[in-house]
């Protein structure tokens, strides 16, 4: 769980690729374990896709009419302290922050003109976290879990799950993952994210050849709702200076209004079964070559 980095939608929406974040970091190896303290200067607001981008929201997203909890805004100086060790198989670590959200809540607005917008608001936030591993053999045993205060009541969420790695698949050489994870968020269908009670499983392939061939096909299906995300990923070297990186998503389960119909997106907004209609259609897939020098 990084709660530090802010978040780049523009790049991708798994939430995986981050702005990065000016702080100071003093770090304390014990045999107790490795305690860091954080102390973060300034703030980075979240980026999102323009009124033109793929994946975007049913609404532009306006960050012109930002507003912020805190009377510091973005300069605010924000802070947390994680503690990390390990016992055998068993890693595991504790986490506390307390500042601006970088997780901003997106509010209806509407502007002078009559147009309706989502407006990022970010409140002041303490959150509290656990996060553990266990290795099992040819068995994986993850759980992530957080309790919240400032965003609304109090609430926690947790992510928890394994993977089975089959190692030799078909008396080969490659390697085959199974992924099984369970998305819970106490707020149910007031949360912001789509992940309120989902299931995700998947299988990861690694072929263990010279160019690093692997693949990675899950779903994360709500067995509420029935919407649903299949995510395709892949890569490959190619001699010692190229890769071929390939990445597709699809999206199904709720219905895209008309983005012309006012009423149709407030409502779908309004709508906790309808969390993925933005993005009803933008299933996709994405070739990309890369050059390392």
């Amino acid at each position: 769980m990084d709660i530090i980095n802010q978040t780049d939608l523009v790049e991708n929406i798994d939430g995986e690729d981050k702005l990065g974040q000016p702080m100071i970091n003093l770090s304390l190896v014990r045999d107790w374990g490795i305690l860091d303290f954080y102390v973060l200067t300034g703030f980075r607001e979240r980026t999102f896709p323009g009124d033109d981008g793929r994946l975007r929201y049913l609404l532009p997203v306006r960050t012109a009419d930002t507003t912020y909890e805190s009377g510091d805004e973005n300069a605010r100086i924000d802070g947390a302290v994680r503690w990390v060790h390990s016992i055998g198989a068993i890693e595991f670590g504790l986490y506390h922050f307390s500042g601006t959200s970088r997780d901003p809540t997106l509010r209806v607005a509407q502007r002078p003109n009559g147009r309706y917008v989502l407006a990022p608001y970010y409140p002041v936030i303490d959150q509290s976290a656990i996060d553990a591993q266990a290795i099992a053999g040819d068995w994986i045993f993850k759980l992530e879990a957080f309790t919240r205060a400032g965003q609304g009541e109090r609430f926690a969420a947790a992510t928890g799950g394994f993977e089975r790695t089959v190692v030799g698949v078909m008396d080969s050489r490659a390697d085959l993952g199974l992924v099984l994870e369970y998305l819970w968020d106490e707020r149910g269908g007031d949360a912001d994210s789509v992940y309120e009670h989902d299931i995700a499983f998947g299988t990861r392939f690694r072929f263990n050849d010279v160019a690093d061939t692997q693949a990675l096909l899950g779903v994360i299906w709500d067995h509420e709702t029935d919407e649903y995300i299949v995510k395709l990923e892949g890569s490959r070297r190619l001699g010692n200076s190229w890769a071929v990186i390939v990445e597709g998503r699809a999206f199904g389960g709720a219905n895209m209004p008309d983005p012309n119909d006012t009423a149709a997106v407030l409502s779908t907004l309004g709508d906790p079964d309808r969390k993925t209609a933005s993005v009803g259609q933008d299933d996709y897939l994405q070739l990309e070559l890369t050059r390392y020098f």
